[in-house]
């Protein structure tokens, strides 16, 4: 129950962005307009943040609202997996981040894991789309699919970026404090599944 107006503020505020996307007549373009200035309202009264904060972050999107892509990448070696500590929480995660407008999820992986590890890595298969809200992350505003994709380690060496202190490969019982909001450990601890069985189907939420 603590989470319900959260979810009920985010699906106001999708009806409200797709109503702005086709609606042609003035007056229900005021109405929808109305409607999201409400959501913002109730996000910005319960979440404790500005009014004008949570309109840029939350309500400044166009079009038909659909989920945003997280990508993740999975890179073992010697038994272990590839993971990040990240800045922002100071906690570990697998590299990745949201997908970038003019990639594709592979390019997307490629890069992230680049940036925020100095891995060099080729993309080799899809393990898992997981749909965020059915795994137990920190309530958000948006809603999310994650996208695991295993990738093989080509070269290059461990580099902090902007976004990350160190860098390091974990067995799946030494795994360090995870970084909720990116990955679960439940999530994590699915991807050995694959390093010991190559034939796995792919997980899908």
């Amino acid at each position: 129950m603590s989470h319900l107006w959260l979810e009920w503020t985010k699906r106001i505020q999708a009806i409200a962005q797709s109503g702005l996307a086709f609606s042609k007549d003035m007056y229900d373009i005021e109405r929808y307009e109305e409607l999201r200035d409400i959501s913002v309202e109730i996000m910005a009264a319960y979440a404790d943040l500005e009014i004008e904060k949570v309109r840029e972050l939350f309500a400044n999107d166009e079009g038909y609202q659909t989920p945003k892509s997280d990508v993740r990448g999975v890179v073992f070696k010697d038994g272990r997996i590839l993971m990040v500590k990240e800045n922002a929480d100071d906690r570990w995660a697998l590299p990745g981040g949201f997908c970038d407008i003019g990639l594709s999820p592979s390019e997307n992986i490629v890069k992230e894991i680049k940036e925020e590890s100095g891995y060099d890595v080729v993309p080799v298969r899809l393990l898992a789309l997981f749909d965020k809200n059915k795994h137990p992350h920190p309530p958000e505003a948006y809603h999310y699919y994650k996208i695991f994709i295993l990738c093989e380690l080509i070269g290059g060496e461990a580099c902090a970026s902007g976004e990350t202190s160190s860098i390091g490969f974990f067995g799946e019982d030494q795994l360090p404090r995870v970084s909720a909001n990116r990955n679960t450990e439940c999530q994590i601890k699915k991807m050995f599944e694959f390093l010991r069985d190559p034939l796995k189907g792919t997980i899908l939420d």
